[in-house]
């Protein structure tokens, strides 16, 4: 970062942003991620706990990336919008300090880029 510059791109992210502590507190929530679960309580999530928020098997994967600091990364589709979700461990000072989830919707037709 360059001294004396802050950008606050999270809050501009056209996608998702949800952290949560070691605890599963859900410490911060990006515009997007507020909008997505508006029906869930939007803002009213932060500081509510992660967990309660899941449903089996997510659940027990969830609480065992709070456990041993482990990444999720998968796909899903809903009502035809294909979406990734991945969550990695947020570190600070190579302490763990919970987990940070990342979702947006991957177009339509994507191209897929075999590098070797």
């Amino acid at each position: 970062m360059l001294k004396d510059y802050h950008v606050n791109w999270m809050d501009g992210f056209d996608g998702a942003i949800t952290v949560c502590n070691t605890e599963g507190i859900i410490v911060y929530m990006n515009d997007f991620s507020i909008r997505q679960f508006e029906k869930y309580g939007g803002e009213k999530l932060l500081g509510t706990n992660l967990l309660d928020c899941h449903p089996e098997p997510s659940k027990t994967k969830l609480r065992e990336m709070l456990v041993i600091p482990t990444e999720n990364t998968y796909t899903t589709e809903k009502n035809g919008v294909a979406k990734v979700v991945t969550q990695k461990p947020w570190m600070e000072h190579e302490k763990f300090c919970g987990v940070v989830e990342l979702s947006f919707d991957l177009p339509s037709g994507m191209v897929n880029n075999v590098r070797d």
